[in-house]
């Protein structure tokens, strides 16, 4: 027997179980999941704004150095917004999973 379907054989013997669901159906958790994600996305777009504001401010008074800061906030609040684009449906997709 081959070393690879031994290990095929092992790997299918390896238990499968169904996702069981932590909270045990607790609306809570959902809605402090809801309250935190949408306060991601609040926050993220408040940045974003408040950045360029810093960039704005930043060009008028003649301090580059405050349109750079405005620039990387900005590009920071954009990578949240991005990372909470990709996080809020895994967290959406693992509870209904487990329900």
């Amino acid at each position: 027997m081959s070393l690879l379907s031994h290990a095929l054989t092992v790997l299918a013997e390896v238990p499968n179980p169904a996702p069981v669901d932590p909270t045990n159906g607790s609306k809570g958790v959902e809605l402090l999941l809801s309250y935190v994600k949408w306060g991601v996305l609040i926050g993220c777009g408040v940045a974003a704004l408040a950045s360029g504001g810093y960039m704005a401010v930043g060009s008028l008074s003649h301090r580059p150095e405050n349109v750079e800061k405005g620039k990387r906030a900005f590009l920071w609040s954009l990578g949240g917004v991005i990372a909470s684009a990709i996080a809020i449906p895994m967290v959406n997709s693992v509870f209904s999973a487990a329900s």
